[in-house]
This record gives structure tokens, sequence and C-alpha cells, in this order.
């Protein structure tokens, strides 16, 4: 059975102690998705909501959570980020919105994490911005595509 890192021999928790890994380059893709009505859809496409440009105001908080997420996350290292990327994908047949964010440091341990919470805050602030239409929004499908760099090298999620 495969070690759990952050519990030592006793089964109390710590922060994984990284300060024999070399740095290198690294990189983690995240997605997530946001399903709303048809009328929330509208107002998320042309900038009609009355809280302003809801997809400008997500991309802000998604890049900041990304950046707070050892705040957020008690045994994540904080990371110098060096790069933090967020594309959305507007997908009008389903009234769904698509968030993908690219994290990247040059460090010790992994930006998955950052990853995936730049894309629950992104989300969350799309729900936020769009909740006065559409209370019964659904964030689903929060997950890793890929990671790279360290030890494990390439891992990419399966379709």
């Amino acid at each position: 059975m495969t070690k759990l890192t952050h519990f030592d021999a006793a089964g109390q928790a710590h922060m994984v102690d990284i300060a024999e890994k070399q740095p290198t380059k690294r990189q983690a893709i995240a997605t997530g998705s946001i399903q709303m009505s048809a009328e929330a859809f509208q107002l998320l496409g042309h900038n009609a909501s009355k809280k302003g440009d809801v997809l400008g105001i997500a991309r802000i908080a998604a890049i900041q959570g990304a950046k707070q997420t050892s705040n957020l996350i008690p045994l994540c290292h904080p990371l110098p980020l060096t790069h933090v990327s967020v594309e959305f994908n507007a997908d009008e047949a389903n009234s769904c919105l698509h968030l993908q964010v690219t994290a990247e440091t040059v460090g010790k341990t992994g930006v998955e994490m950052e990853a995936l919470n730049a894309v629950s805050i992104g989300l969350l602030t799309v729900y936020d911005m769009l909740k006065a239409v559409d209370k019964s929004m659904c964030i689903q499908s929060i997950h890793l595509l890929k990671k790279e760099g360290g030890k494990s090298g390439l891992w990419q999620a399966t379709e």
C-alpha cells in the first residue's frame, strides 16, 4: 500500500520535508466547469451582469486563488509561481462554462494544488457573479489533467 506523505510514522500530520529535493520546472493543468441556466449563460457572454465583466473578474480570481493556495490548504508549501494562465471555453449548446488553469513554478514541489485551487476559485467567482439570476448553477468535474516535473516526471489523466 502507498504511504501517505503528509503523515509521520506516528500518524501525525506534518508538512512534507522537501529540503533535499532539487528544484525543477514544474507545471500542472487542471480543469472544471459550471453548468447554468440559459439566462445566466447569456449574461455571462455579453458582460450584462449587474456586477460587471464576469469572465474578467473570474480570471483575476483564479490567478489570486493559485497565489493563495498555501494560505488555504494547511499542508501546502508556499510556492513562487512563475506563470498562471486561465482559459475559458463557453459551451453555448449546454449553457456550460469550462475553465482550464495552467500553473508553473521552478521549485522543489509540484503545483497541482495551485492549479486545482485556481479552478475552484474561478468557478466560485462565476457563481457569485451570476447567483442573482441562477442559484441552481452546478460546479462540476474539477480535476487534474496533467502534471510534469520533479522526480515523478509526467502524469496525464486518461480520458
